[in-house]
């Protein structure tokens, strides 16, 4: 077994760090957002800040400054169209979203910009362009190779700060994966194709528990089987087929298939070929099909399958083309529309916003980092906010198992024995009904114990605090052992590393910034992380460390918006670990140590329930809601209130928190200002007003993910606009959040082997090692 290279403690005990970090990066410099700000605009637009509204947009000044700002946007038309040009670019956007290749980008790199001709549709143009490119540039968005997964490593023995191995060329790795929906979608025409049917494995739903000659299902009355059904029933476990089990009960296979009918119209099996959840789904249905005994049936099926995968091995071979790519993409769609009469894109949002492709590509950055006992020393704020991230997962685990063991009390006293899918159904929507309310609470209590640390004074912009003054109140405030669920033993914080380059971690001249801190989440678990490493037995090994002995993990569905899809799915269970399912058996049913919640019985052991699997394992019970808990509580992790302004607050030389202000939507007036000059100088007056710095980001309900703004860019300011009038349309009371951007475009320390510079942070996976037995 591989193991672990260095054992990596946080300052203070208690919180050991992952020897591996993800390294997060954009695929394009983060200069290139500069490009867009055109210079001396923003100077040439603050002089008429303080002149009177009636006289504002008057006289010779101000038509000197309208014909200036004309010119500037003009040259920013350019600026993006050079940008839409790349290939690069055009490559990105084919797999982000392809159509608009067709509909924006192709008609905006024919107009030729002049000042009269910027009329609303280039300008919606321009800013489709901009919004892609800030996301390119400055968002460490991981995906594909605009946001390629880097590896970094720490190294106490070596150098203290932060060096990088560029590697060669920009990436080392791509691959394109099919998305698991395109794979579900064939494997349903194949499976209803003449002669499939006594090849297609049956499987028992997952809450459905046979006992003494009865079936029963959660929260209905058991219901007798015959004997001969009950025998059938008991092989349909997803491993053999139809024409197996009439082999292993030594019965006609016409009767089997009467049975099964039977069984299926009384739901108590499902019965269609079942792909497991992999980053491989296809691979998967053609070891299902290669199973199918009857060469007629299965060449066939067989070939269909290759069909897509020489789409999909075409995409591959396109990578670099975007033209190429494109003509592979839709080559691929054509065939599978014609393979399952099935659209070959997925509708945008609701529960299909991810994944919508067929297939999709990830890549690994060439370039390696990696980080010293300079970066280390300075981590004792980090390990503070992740003692009050615990304390917040064992209120949430304390409130989650009072639900439990109410619905439990109410279980057993209606029956002899409490299953594991009956709680689970009985717990619906689960984990519980109240969790939102819940988490809501636990989160405004955390905030709260925080602001009495930190005692920020009315109005500040800046608060330091040093982590030794703040020691016994953080300890009175959140120190305990953990006790929560298992994966809540993991977090995830993202770091930031501000400085000029590498080279000034070395030298000390470096400041921290704690960015999203994930909460009861093994982030780099997630298959776009573990496809994507080089040697994933390391990954194993330091799971093995945390984890000694076997978990017990729900089946998971292949998606669950928005948070598990495809890509973000937990890859990392072991041989060694139990799975059950409850509702989702989309687990390979072949592998060992796989179970279904109607098998596993619930007890109440010293105290605690506990979940007893067939061959007598025992685990806490709450692990297997831990996927379920998390998802309501891993983004809650905040040490702002949610007043109008919280100030940026610093521990020792590390970030805990950005300045961030929060604004109605209905009283940003520049945003109504149809005048494009006259909008860039009011909001500039307003961010003046307001003290925003440049740079910062900004979450608006009404928009999917945060986006940058630049005040000295108009696109990016025209951006603001639409995004505010868009929230305001719909609730002029609902608020932006904006948060300075910190490090900004100019303090960018990642480095290809050209020298360009690219925005990046550094993923850690901190495990908690208090509480254990």
């Amino acid at each position: 077994m591989v193991g672990v290279a260095e054992e990596v403690l946080l300052p203070g005990g208690g919180w050991r760090l992952w020897n591996q970090f993800a390294l997060r990066g954009t695929g394009f410099p983060a200069a290139g957002v500069l490009r867009l700000a055109p210079e001396g605009l923003g100077e040439a637009a603050d002089k008429f800040t303080d002149v009177t509204p009636r006289e504002r947009w008057k006289g010779p000044e101000w038509a000197e400054f309208e014909e200036f700002f004309a010119q500037c946007a003009v040259a920013t038309a350019h600026e993006l169209q050079d940008i839409a040009a790349q290939p690069r670019f055009r490559t990105a956007l084919a797999w982000q979203n392809k159509a608009v290749l067709g509909s924006g980008i192709a008609p905006f790199l024919r107009w030729t910009p002049t000042a009269e001709g910027r009329t609303s549709m280039p300008r919606q143009r321009e800013e489709l362009v901009a919004h892609y490119w800030q996301r390119f540039c400055v968002k460490n968005d991981t995906i594909g190779f605009f946001g390629p997964v880097g590896w970094g490593r720490w190294d106490l023995a070596g150098p203290r700060g932060v060096t990088t191995d560029h590697g060669e060329g920009f990436l080392a790795r791509s691959e394109v994966y099919f998305s698991s929906w395109g794979v579900d979608a064939l494997a349903k025409v194949l499976g209803a194709e003449p002669g499939m049917r006594p090849w297609t494995p049956p499987r028992r739903v997952a809450f459905a528990r046979v006992d003494g000659g009865a079936v029963s299902l959660p929260g209905r009355a058991a219901v007798p089987i015959a004997e001969g059904l009950e025998a059938v029933l008991r092989l349909c476990d997803g491993t053999r087929h139809p024409v197996g089990i009439a082999e292993a009960l030594g019965r006609e296979v016409d009767a089997v298939l009467a049975d099964l009918d039977e069984l299926l119209r009384r739901r108590w099996i499902t019965w269609r070929i079942d792909v497991p959840a992999s980053a491989h789904p296809d691979e998967a249905l053609r070891e299902i099909i290669a199973r199918v005994g009857d060469a007629a049936v299965r060449e066939p099926a067989l070939a269909r399958i290759e069909v897509l995968r020489r789409g999909r091995d075409r995409v591959r071979a396109a990578l670099g083309d975007a033209d190429a790519l494109l003509a592979a993409m839709s080559a691929l769609e054509a065939d599978f529309t014609e393979l399952t009469s099935t659209a070959a894109q997925r509708a945008k949002g609701g529960r299909t916003g991810a994944n919508r492709a067929l297939v999709y590509s990830d890549s690994r950055r060439a370039a390696t980092a990696t980080l010293g006992s300079a970066v280390l020393d300075e981590l004792t704020p980090l390990a503070q906010c992740l003692t009050a991230a615990r304390w917040m997962t064992n209120r949430y685990a304390e409130i989650a198992r009072a639900h439990l063991r109410e619905a439990f009390d109410g279980l057993r006293a209606t029956r002899p024995v409490v299953d594991l899918a009956s709680l689970w159904m009985a717990c619906l929507p689960v984990p519980h009904p109240d969790s939102i309310a819940d988490a809501d609470r636990v989160q405004a209590e955390l905030q709260r114990r925080w602001e009495s640390i930190v005692q920020a004074p009315e109005g500040a912009r800046r608060v330091r605090l040093s982590s030794a003054a703040i020691a016994d109140a953080v300890r009175e405030a959140f120190e305990e052992p953990a006790s929560g669920w298992n994966v809540a033993r993991y977090l995830s914080p993202d770091v930031f590393v501000v400085a000029d380059d590498a080279s000034a971690v070395e030298r000390g001249e470096f400041e921290l910034v704690l960015g999203e801190l994930h909460v009861g989440v093994n982030t780099m678990s997630a298959s776009l992380f573990v496809m994507q490493h080089p040697d994933v037995a390391e990954l194993l090994a330091e799971t093995d460390v945390d984890n000694p002995g076997p978990r017990l993990l729900p089946m998971l569905p292949k998606e669950q918006p928005p948070k598990w899809n495809t890509r973000s799915r937990p890859a990392l269970n072991r041989p060694v670990d139990y799975l059950v399912g409850m509702v989702d058996n989309t687990a390979d049913p072949h592998r060992p140590r796989t179970a279904v919640g109607a098998d596993v019985l619930v007890e109440e052991r010293d105290g605690d329930l506990v979940a007893v699997l067939p061959d007598g394992a025992v685990f806490p019970v709450i692990d297997v809601f831990g996927n379920a808990l998390t998802a309501r509580i891993m983004d809650r992790f905040s040490l702002r209130a949610t007043g109008d302004h919280s100030p940026r607050v610093t521990v020792d030389n590390v970030v805990v928190a950005r300045e961030t202000w929060r604004f109605a939507a209905g009283e940003l007036e520049f945003a109504a200002e149809k005048h494009e000059a006259r909008r860039f100088v009011l909001a500039r007056a307003w961010r003046e007003r307001q003290e925003l710095p440049r740079y910062a980001f900004v979450v608006s309900p009404a928009e999917p993910r945060p986006f940058y703004v630049d005040f000295d860019s108009p696109v990016y300011v025209n951006v603001l606009a639409k995004a505010v009038r868009r929230l305001a349309r719909q609730d002029p009371a609902a608020r932006l959040v904006v948060s300075e951007m910190l490090p900004n475009p100019e303090q960018a320390w990642l480095t290809d082997g050209e020298g360009a510079k690219y925005s990046s942070e550094l993923r850690f996976v901190a495990f908690d090692q208090t509480g254990r037995e």
